[in-house]
């Protein structure tokens, strides 16, 4: 993961990373299905561990997920997310502002939505989008887009602090990868109700949206909440990847079964 993981403060370009990337596994074949294995394998696991996080209640994850239209951020739910408790999880979709959240601050509503201890909170989009698409479409100037990245990074060390831990995914996929992936909407009857016009019109600002994301992934990934670059055309691996990633975090609170009561005498307990 660490080949995957942007430094703080590092400067990138996205054409430099190879969104077809599968790592050390072959595309097809052996390599692919080991990998699948080992995925199995690590969701089983994310299973156990959000349990342990949910009886625990002193911690919590939040997993946000950003890309381009078609990236994977809804497979990636429900693949990685397969075996988790729906009571311990929950998935969080920032559309446009509505008049209300208009009203306050752009963190407002974000800040409501994070994950309660004890629970894993996914942003399908997220408060991100307010340095993207605001951009991207000229609502807000570069000065804004700044001052907006340094509350963000405050926000985000706030809940850090707080006993949240942050997992930022950032799926990478190609221009090519993203024109298969509309043509496939368009011409599966079973996914055309996925298919927005609106995709094709912000497609037409790939390049812009790459440099918007570009600034964004260099300006807010910390030591404390990362961001992490998935090569993301290969569905198998940015499934691999994001899940063994999820696990280590988990793994990394050290989470314990919580202690039986300690008034109940369950050798000596009978149930009538």
């Amino acid at each position: 993961m660490k080949n995957y993981q942007i430094k703080p403060g590092n400067k990138l370009q996205l054409s430099h990373c190879d969104p077809d990337d599968t790592g050390s596994y072959e595309k097809t074949g052996e390599g692919k299905e080991e990998a699948k294995a080992i995925t199995e394998k690590l969701t089983g696991r994310l299973s156990e561990l959000q349990e342990r996080l949910y009886a625990n209640g002193d911690r919590a994850l939040l997993i946000v997920l950003q890309g381009m239209d078609t990236s994977g951020k809804d497979g990636t739910i429900k693949s990685v997310m397969s075996g988790v408790n729906p009571q311990g999880c929950k998935v969080v979709t920032f559309k446009t502002p509505s008049v209300e959240e208009l009203g306050h601050d752009f963190l407002w509503r974000v800040h409501q939505k994070a994950p309660a201890k004890g629970q894993i909170g996914i942003f399908n989009r997220s408060h991100y989008e307010d340095v993207l698409i605001t951009r991207v479409h000229g609502l807000i100037s570069d000065k804004v887009v700044k001052q907006r990245f340094g509350q963000i990074r405050e926000f985000e060390e706030l809940l850090s602090e707080s006993g949240t831990v942050i997992l930022k995914f950032f799926l990478h996929i190609s221009k090519e990868e993203q024109k298969k992936r509309l043509e496939e909407r368009i011409n599966n009857l079973e996914k055309r109700w996925k298919f927005n016009t609106g995709d094709l019109e912000e497609r037409k600002l790939w390049d812009n949206y790459q440099n918007a994301f570009e600034a964004m992934l260099a300006a807010t990934s910390t030591d404390t909440s990362p961001w992490y670059i998935i090569p993301a055309n290969h569905k198998w691996y940015r499934n691999l990847i994001i899940a063994d990633r999820i696990v280590q975090a988990l793994e990394d609170m050290k989470l314990k079964t919580p202690s039986a009561p300690a008034d109940i005498n369950f050798d000596t307990l009978k149930i009538e």
